[in-house]
């Protein structure tokens, strides 16, 4: 789901199978995102930002998560789209959960305006025993509209590892369009963590190298680099 965190009270009140911080077919819960649970999801994404030295308030927030389906998500990624008035995206932040139980979020500022948004960030949390942590993110993505794409290429000093992506076409929220989806993938939440762990049996059965896991007891990046 693609939400503006703003309307995150209208849509509890007023759409049909969909829950804000409270259990039904769809929900999204403040605690399952790792900004300052404590100040909500808005205030956490300004104290994130403030932290990162971005001064700017999203007139605009959205993000772009998994939504719990019949109680339970996992989102190995979620993205903070922040924007002003005019739409333009002034900052991304991404939200990275492994599956030991640990999120570390990369605060990237958007310097110039651009449809397409291209950045990178030093690697921050172990994520997979398959890739060690000296290691690159590169970050492109689009400003959501009829579409959405993410890609995400992981880097060491040899090269590229890894890439990962994402395309999404809008559809209009509506409790039929919800209905709809869940239909189609009533078990989508258990098809993302077991997909993870199974991609992961499959490349331990190539004998692919291991690396174990480092705790995130590692302190942050400096202030990511960003580029057009």
């Amino acid at each position: 789901m693609l939400i503006d965190l703003d309307e995150l009270p209208v849509l509890h009140r007023r759409l049909h199978g969909f829950s804000w911080n409270r259990f039904n077919v769809l929900s999204v819960h403040d605690k399952d995102f790792g900004i300052d649970e404590s100040r909500g999801l808005r205030g956490g994404v300004e104290d994130a930002l403030l932290a990162n030295g971005i001064t700017e308030k999203p007139a605009k927030l959205f993000l772009s998560c998994y939504p719990r389906v019949f109680g339970y998500a996992f989102n190995p990624l979620s993205v903070y789209y922040c924007s002003r008035d005019d739409g333009v995206v002034f900052a991304i932040i991404y939200e990275v959960h492994n599956t030991f139980g640990e999120r570390h979020v990369y605060v990237l500022p958007v310097p110039k305006p651009s449809n397409w948004i291209q950045q990178t960030s030093e690697k921050a949390l172990f994520v997979s025993p398959f890739t060690h942590m000296s290691m690159q993110y590169r970050f492109r993505l689009n400003v959501p509209g009829d579409t959405q794409i993410i890609a995400i290429r992981l880097h060491d000093e040899q090269g590229l590892v890894l890439t990962a992506s994402y395309a999404a076409k809008q559809i209009p929220l509506s409790a039929k369009a919800l209905a709809s989806q869940v239909l189609k993938m009533p078990l989508l939440s258990l098809k993302v963590i077991s997909g993870i762990h199974w991609e992961a049996v499959r490349l331990w059965l190539k004998r692919v190298p291991w690396f174990s896991h480092v705790p995130k007891t590692i302190p942050p990046p400096p202030l990511t680099k960003t580029e057009r």
